[in-house]
């Protein structure tokens, strides 16, 4: 049907229906309960139709995400008139929202619309935006499926805007026009939705650990808010990614159109990009426009973590005001003034950790208020709400790195939060976390430096038999992995490292050996295996600043029995050298008991020359050079 075809076609069909904003909106009557479709699609027409009609009285609105109207709430022939009860604070009603000139509901997504079905929450009327109808009478809710559809389902008057430029969109979207009360024509651009731009450094780092969590064929959802539209661009290297998220906005645009996007891999409904809302500007209205590739459906379903989870390997990305030591989250309030809403966050980490393979990321900046303020915070602030519970919590990414909580303690926790909060802070949650118990009294903090540097230092190398081992620095939080990596080894094993049979690997052992890590003259690596989420360490190596030569460091390694003899030890010894040029050695020393042919013969095949020099026990003293490694090779 063409642009003008359908305004004949319900001239013919049902011409009663087709009145005038003002006509449509005498119809509700004082005392109402109007129900408004969400964000880029609400009926801008006639929500101003709506505000103009000074007849109507004691009317309460219900709306999930809200644009229009925060042009009239600071004035009070509104406020008088109207009461506004919002799923969602939008940016445009947070000023609104902390004057309390609108009331928050609390509610996960995926439940809003049994609110309206089970009429606990009862609606007289529902304003909606729609595409023309085509030919045999459907119209599409087009950019605004989530909500909407159950809201005029469960209303006695629904009043459409019927509007050229709302896309028609594919899946549970149609509406008859027989569905409808009041047909309003009239054409004016959907509302435009785009976080303000603001590249930045954090954005760029937090993006980069992202990037390193999110592999190949994964499904993603992205949640609402600045953070998570802008790290998708740094997912652009992947591939064969899937979508099933609440929302579509311009940034998922570059990576559909470099095929990054294919939903190929998805294991529940193939091949299509499923979501419930869209939100941007007329570039992404025009795409998702008739395209079969997306499945707009109601979030009921959508946000439903049972359906989630039927999408293997399902990423859930979103972001938060705070986090706890202990694994809290909030993200709907700073304080007591209400800032934004639960959403769909708790819906999809709940739904992620029941995915196969699957699991959930909280980005968030390690600052507030230009850095005064620390986001990893001992406790939540007053008033603040706990949107995500630490029981649910699994990965958290500030721009200092990854902080993984799932199955972990409340001591592990605080060492892997103050690990990624900002340098200037990290010493405060320590304090803290001791005073109340969290950690040992004698804990260290970490490292108050920026140890971006160590992301060059990871490396991988993948075995025969298809085992990827992972290598990067030791860092405070890997202490129970590094005691269980000790405890795991045979007796002789430990004996070669340490020249006696040592039983105790002890917390302050531990502690002693990451605080002498500064990353420049005294290094640790470890290698790291993964197997169904679970990680391990199978392999340390170190080098020490030398007591007699400044520009020799000394070196020891030591394997896991099981992961001998397949090169680990000879790239970890490489990986070393690197990191020890870099920081001005020029060679290695090492003492290594005469009957540990195996560590001698890594030593020796890396460096030919090395000197082999008797010690006065049953140990050798080796002496490498860099350079001479260089000629060797």
């Amino acid at each position: 049907m063409d642009c003008l075809g359908h305004v004949e076609w319900l001239k013919d069909y049902c011409p009663n229906k087709m009145v005038s904003a003002e006509q449509a909106v005498s119809r509700i009557k004082r005392g109402s309960r109007v129900f408004i479709g969400t964000g880029c699609g609400e009926p801008q027409h006639l929500i101003r139709a709506l505000v103009s009609d000074l007849n109507l009285q004691d009317i309460v609105v219900y709306q999930m995400l809200s644009g229009t109207l925060a042009k009239y709430v600071e004035d009070q022939s509104f406020t008088s008139r109207f009461s506004l009860k919002l799923f969602f604070i939008s940016e445009y009603m947070r000023k609104a929202a902390f004057e309390g000139k609108v009331d928050y509901i609390p509610a996960y997504l995926s439940q809003i619309p049994s609110l309206f079905s089970s009429q606990r929450i009862g609606l007289d009327v529902a304003l909606i935006q729609v595409s023309p109808p085509d030919r045999f009478g459907y119209c599409s809710l087009g950019v605004s499926v989530d909500i909407t559809r159950v809201g005029m389902e469960n209303s006695k008057l629904v009043i459409a805007q019927v509007n050229p430029k709302m896309p028609r969109t594919w899946g549970d979207s149609f509406v008859h026009v027989d569905q409808i009360e009041c047909l309003v024509l009239h054409d004016e651009p959907l509302w435009s939705y785009v976080p303000s731009p603001r590249e930045s450094a954090i954005e760029q780092r937090i993006g980069h650990y992202i990037s390193q969590l999110v592999p190949n064929g994964a499904t993603l959802q992205i949640g609402f808010g600045q953070l998570p539209y802008a790290i998708l661009k740094y997912l652009d290297g992947k591939k064969d990614l899937g979508i099933h998220t609440q929302l579509i906005t311009d940034g998922f645009l570059p990576l559909f159109e470099k095929k990054v996007i294919t939903n190929k891999k998805k294991t529940l409904l193939p091949g299509r990009a499923v979501a419930s809302l869209c939100m941007g500007t007329e570039k992404i209205y025009n795409y998702v426009n008739n395209n079969p590739m997306f499945y707009f459906r109601n979030s009921e379903f959508v946000n439903d973590p049972a359906v989630i989870a039927r999408n293997d390997n399902l990423i859930s990305i979103s972001s938060a005001l705070e986090v706890d030591l202990t694994g809290q989250v909030c993200t709907d309030s700073l304080g007591y003034l209400f800032f934004s809403g639960i959403g769909d966050q708790v819906d999809f980490i709940r739904g992620s950790a029941m995915s196969k393979g699957g699991f959930s990321i909280i980005a968030l900046p390690s600052t507030a208020k230009d850095g005064k303020v620390s986001r990893i915070v001992p406790s939540l602030s007053e008033g603040a709400g706990v949107a995500t519970t630490r029981g649910d919590i699994n990965f958290v990414v500030t721009e200092y790195g990854i902080a993984e909580l799932q199955g972990k303690s409340i001591y592990q926790r605080v060492m892997e939060l103050a690990q990624i909060a900002h340098p200037k802070f990290r010493e405060e949650l320590i304090e803290v976390a001791k005073k109340r118990h969290y950690i040992f009294a004698d804990q260290l903090p970490p490292h108050e430096d920026d140890l971006i540097f160590l992301e060059g230092y990871k490396t991988a190398m993948q075995l025969q038999d298809g085992t990827v081992v992972e290598f990067r620095p030791l860092m405070p939080s890997d202490e129970f992995a590094y005691r269980n990596f000790f405890y795991s080894l045979k007796e002789d094993t430990i004996y070669y490292r340490f020249f006696y049979y040592k039983k105790l690997f002890s917390h302050e052992t531990v502690q002693k050996h990451w605080a002498s890590v500064d990353y420049r003259k005294n290094m640790s690596l470890v290698g790291i295996t993964s197997m169904g989420g679970r990680k391990e360490i199978i392999a340390i190596a170190s080098y020490a600043q030398g007591e007699e030569e400044a520009d020799r460091a000394e070196v020891a390694l030591v394997v896991r029995e099981d992961y001998q003899n397949l090169g680990i030890g000879s790239h970890l010894l490489e990986q070393l050298e690197n990191i020890a040029r870099e920081n001005g050695y020029k060679g290695f020393v090492a003492s290594v008991l005469r009957e540990n042919t195996g560590m001698i013969h890594v030593f020796k095949k890396r460096y030919a020359d090395a000197k082999v020099l008797r010690g006065e026990g049953g140990d050798v003293f080796i002496v490498m050079d860099f350079d001479a490694g260089d000629a060797q090779s």
